[in-house]
């Protein structure tokens, strides 16, 4: 069974549009051709004019294919926004090579692209931006043309001045990257803490308003599920032995549904309550087969084991998520074609639990929007015992992924992935300290001839 990584629930909040780049690169070239202009034409400086447009030329010619090839709303990916912030550092460095290297006062226009990368993408990304920008200011300190300068002399600074302005932009581009990276870094933290505190309220809320409607719900199915069980018993009485094989056997089954519809209204009405003494604790594997058992007679293969390293993890009986599980393995075993498997693991550090089933599996809907209310499995063609019936109200699933994350757990949905195989997959993990929390400490007996590492869950 694979283990679903909590990082899966961590939104990355770096990425830019390149709108964004655009935007800036633009801002840019505009500086560079006043700059240029400004200089031959204003100052009367003996600039290379030609060849500093034509590297000018170059960034704008990539601006344009970007916007050409591109929406405005495009995300780029963190290599995607790195080459286009080496490109921009690249580009720099050839301007400067044309106007006199670090003599230029402009150099300092290194920090610009690396100052960018700190605050949108990973630090990796920034590291190796700056030592791009190092690099090639270290071969500008050595290698470039003439700094531009008046027709009538010629300004060569003294090395000692140009190893200051290097060390300068080594500096600088250090200092820079480090503190903007983490006032960014801050700033993204607190932004997924609020949009994370915001998505569990509106999910409590909702959770609040159902538990008035289970309420109501159970009180008013009360009665009449008591009136379908005394007309069953009178057919029974009535019928008695001269009831045919199959009359008998379709009362029972409906006796049996009012008394699981019962007990599931009973589980609505007491999700709250503390229970204590013995029966408070229970087994990982004993747990697995109490969600197993009420499945049994539904006529879908059930193949249940348990397995792990080190003692089996032992739980307090938590009404809540028993309920949720107990709904997700419903799920499973309603659009199975015959078979459900669940399988329970646990190690050292966790406890997982995997309901599979052999289905046509979760709808992309039903993936992209997973565990938000109203959002229902069942299509409205879907029939159950030959009866048609209209599709769910998206709640079941809403309700059995926020009851089971509120033990700690992480639930991830997903769809086979095998070749020629279909169904859903629903995965649950608990850090195993969160699981076992609460519970009294004890050791489960072992099965006699069998280690309890390698065993199926037996009965309770």
């Amino acid at each position: 069974m694979s283990d679903p990584s909590p990082n899966g629930f961590v939104r990355d909040a770096r990425h830019l549009r390149l709108d964004t780049f655009v935007r800036l690169r633009w801002l840019a070239i505009t500086g560079q051709s006043a700059a240029v202009v400004g200089a031959q034409f204003g100052l009367g400086l003996a600039l290379p004019f030609g060849w500093c447009f034509l590297v000018i030329a170059a960034s704008s010619w990539l601006n344009l294919a970007l916007r050409i090839r591109f929406p405005a709303s495009y995300r780029l990916s963190d290599d995607s926004a790195a080459l286009l912030l080496a490109f921009d550092i690249i580009q720099l460095a050839a301007l400067l090579f044309l106007t006199g290297g670090l003599q230029n006062p402009f150099s300092l226009l290194f920090l610009a692209p690396v100052l960018i990368s700190a605050t949108a993408l990973p630090p990796e990304r920034t590291l190796a931006l700056g030592l791009l920008a190092i690099g090639l200011a270290t071969l500008l300190a050595l290698v470039h043309r003439p700094l531009p300068w008046f027709a009538d002399g010629r300004i060569e600074l003294p090395f000692l001045y140009i190893s200051g302005v290097w060390t300068a932009i080594l500096l600088g581009t250090a200092f820079t990257g480090v503190y903007a990276w983490r006032v960014a870094e801050e700033t993204r933290q607190l932004a997924q803490a609020l949009a994370a505190t915001e998505l569990v309220l509106a999910r409590e809320q909702h959770l609040s308003q159902l538990d008035g409607l289970a309420a109501a719900a159970a009180h008013e199915l009360g009665t009449p599920l008591g009136t379908i069980m005394v007309v069953t018993k009178e057919l029974v009485r009535q019928l008695g032995p001269t009831a045919s094989p199959g009359v008998a056997e379709d009362l029972e089954l409906l006796r049996e549904q009012v008394d699981r519809c019962r007990g599931i209204l009973q589980k609505l009405t007491s999700l709250d309550s503390d229970e204590t003494g013995f029966l408070a604790t229970v087994t990982f594997s004993h747990l697995v087969e109490e969600l197993a058992a009420p499945q049994r007679a539904l006529g879908i293969q059930l193949a249940v084991s348990s397995r792990g390293e080190g003692p089996e993890p032992i739980c307090r009986r938590n009404p809540g998520v028993m309920f949720g599980l107990a709904n997700i393995v419903d799920n499973a075993v309603d659009f199975a074609d015959s078979r459900v498997v669940i399988e329970a693991h646990w190690d050292l550090e966790r406890v997982f639990l995997e309901i599979r089933d052999d289905g046509p599996g979760f709808s992309s809907e039903v993936l992209l929007r997973a565990g938000e209310p109203y959002v229902t499995t069942r299509s409205p063609d879907r029939t159950v015992q030959g009866d048609t019936v209209g599709a769910g109200l998206g709640l079941g699933l809403f309700i059995a992924k926020t009851l089971i994350e509120r033990s700690g757990a992480l639930l991830t949905l997903s769809n086979m992935s095998s070749p020629g195989s279909t169904g859903a997959v629903v995965q649950i993990a608990w850090p195993r300290p969160v699981f076992e929390r609460g519970a009294v400490p004890r050791h489960a007996p072992e099965v006699v001839g069998q280690p309890l590492t390698e065993r199926s869950a037996a009965p309770i």
